[in-house]
């Protein structure tokens, strides 16, 4: 990686670049459970809930990625943090999931979360599966048909846990 990469908490004016990269890793219909045809206020709405821990990258000074945390459930099971991470098409493969990840378990720390739970990563996004458990993520199930994929159809999910 030849080019600085920097993660921050996010601000309201990253919405519009937040919203471009949303959209574009949404629209592949391969990854996300949210229909490609979904508007940018269900996703914004989503993606910068009040009761998120909202993050980006920056390379250059452009937002190229983000992510956020959240109480995997309420109350008594609001010590399990989930996440969601989405990198720019244009910046994959540059090391920014990976930097992003490893923010986020250490973020999740200081958030005092005993551990990040992910309650669908698709099986066949072999790279986020393979990221995951690079950073330290076990699979504690496989979910049947978990996830209308766009060309495959129906196909299984996993849900991954690592303390933090």
């Amino acid at each position: 990686m030849s080019q600085q990469i920097t993660i921050r908490k996010a601000h309201i004016h990253d919405e519009a670049r937040i919203w471009e990269i949303a959209s574009l890793v949404i629209k592949e219909g391969d990854t996300y459970v949210f229909d490609p045809s979904s508007s940018r206020r269900k996703i914004m709405d989503y993606w910068l809930s009040n009761s998120h821990h909202i993050y980006v990258s920056e390379v250059e000074n452009q937002v190229c990625g983000s992510y956020f945390l959240t109480n995997n459930q309420p109350d008594l099971g609001s010590h399990i943090a989930n996440g969601s991470y989405i990198v720019h098409p244009d910046h994959r493969g540059k090391g920014i999931g990976e930097l992003l990840g490893r923010h986020s378990i250490e973020e999740a720390k200081k958030l005092d979360y005993r551990a990040i739970q992910f309650n669908i990563v698709v099986k066949t996004n072999e790279t986020a599966v393979k990221l995951w458990k690079k950073l330290g993520f076990e699979v504690i199930g496989e979910i049947p048909e978990a996830f209308h994929h766009k060309d495959l159809g129906f196909v299984n999910a996993f849900v991954m846990f690592r303390k933090v």
